[in-house]
């Protein structure tokens, strides 16, 4: 093993403590942007079965995770708009 690979995975190995820490503990977040308008039959029915679908798996919403869905209605500036803002939320640890 040369000496830059041993060096990476020693820095890599330290680091993973502080990584590990810096998870969020509790509810998780999840971003969903939906195509279809709020409204939407489709949009509803695609709403539920995944927050069935978790649920059956163990996640609850409000409870262990938490889900942020918006809807953009086939508008693609709603879609940059609303894409950006789930990142931003992400980013700066909204809740």
């Amino acid at each position: 093993m040369r000496r830059r690979e041993l060096i990476s995975l020693f820095a890599g190995a330290a680091a993973w403590p502080i990584v590990s820490r810096a998870q969020p503990q509790g509810i998780r977040r999840v971003g969903c942007l939906m195509p279809w308008p709020d409204s939407d039959p489709v949009a509803r029915a695609s709403v539920t079965a995944f927050a069935d679908t978790l649920g059956h798996l163990g996640w609850n919403d409000d409870r262990n995770i938490r889900i942020d869905y918006r809807f953009a209605a086939n508008e693609p500036t709603l879609f940059k708009t609303y894409a950006a803002e789930l990142v931003g939320q992400a980013r700066n640890g909204v809740s």
